[in-house]
């Protein structure tokens, strides 16, 4: 049974008049009429008890029709999700976020994309570093992720969206509080938390201290940002945060400027050999956001 049809005869089972049923499919009548012959002799029963005046179902056509309506109904709706999943409308895009991305820009994306695409479903693991997102991408865990380049994969595309800079996070009673802004020099004799050695922030980080003159000395890693600022309130010591991290509000922490602040890049990035057109209708999403302005600081001031 082809679905054109089960469409012809329809038509003619809901009107249950020929020529009304060729008016409504736009086609002639007796082409229609032979369309529902030749179905009767497929199925080997008549559909229609024909008179010179009406047209009837027959038992057989009418458990067509019931059928036959279901069948025509779920076909179009699997026309229509066929569509749009290939146009990016709809699907499960996976994400992950670095950081304080996942607290402050996640929110956002997620209600962007409610607007725009309410058919995209997606899932988020937050809180990730570079390098874990970096290979997620590669081995098709992740669709996109927001990270903090740099990357070391040829394979992981990326997309600048913002610059943000390193500030001291200290504990609310230490004397260099008291300071307005700090020259990273003045910390080389502090105990410091800080992220993983493999993760970009650490890189940077532990780069500006070279470059000041010291080798600082660890006490404690911890890849959450959250977990950072804990042990800070702790007393155990201070880390180097990027400014975002602020959104954090921990009691016994507060937030110096540092002179000449080393610069920390957030990046949508994708496997360029996975870029399908759910992940371009995401990755536009991301020109929506109104705090996103891409290559600029992700906070202009910092007060003391």
């Amino acid at each position: 049974m082809e679905t054109r049809h089960l469409r012809y005869f329809i038509a003619v089972a809901e009107e249950r008049h020929f020529g009304r049923a060729a008016q409504r499919l736009h086609m002639a009548q007796p082409p229609l009429s032979q369309q529902i012959r030749q179905l009767e002799e497929q199925l080997g029963t008549l559909l229609f008890v024909r008179t010179t005046r009406k047209v009837d179902l027959t038992p057989a056509g009418q458990l067509l029709l019931e059928r036959g309506r279901r069948l025509v109904e779920e076909l179009e709706a699997l026309e229509s999700d066929v569509a749009q999943v290939g146009a990016g409308a709809t699907g499960v895009i996976r994400t992950g976020f670095t950081g304080t991305a996942t607290y402050r820009l996640m929110p956002l994306i997620v209600q962007a994309a409610r607007r725009s695409h309410p058919g995209l479903r997606i899932t988020v693991q937050g809180e990730m570093l570079t390098p874990q997102m970096e290979e997620a991408l590669e081995d098709g865990r992740l669709d996109v992720a927001l990270l903090r380049p740099p990357v070391r994969s040829t394979e992981v595309e990326l997309k600048f969206l913002e610059q943000d800079q390193l500030v001291a996070a200290l504990p609310a009673d230490s004397e260099l509080a008291e300071k307005g802004v700090l020259d990273i020099k003045e910390l080389a004799d502090q105990d410091f938390m800080g992220y993983p050695a493999h993760s970009s922030v650490n890189t940077i980080f532990m780069d500006a201290c070279r470059q000041a003159g010291f080798q600082p000395r660890m006490v404690q890693e911890a890849k959450e940002t959250s977990t950072l600022l804990s042990l800070v309130a702790a007393g155990m010591g201070i880390a180097l945060v990027p400014m975002t991290s602020r959104m954090f509000t921990f009691q016994g922490v507060v937030f110096r400027p540092l002179r000449n602040p080393p610069p920390v890049d957030l990046a949508v990035a994708w496997n360029r050999n996975n870029r399908t057109p759910l992940i371009d209708n995401f990755l536009a999403l991301f020109d929506t956001l109104p705090n996103i302005a891409p290559g600029s600081p992700a906070n202009k001031g910092l007060n003391p």
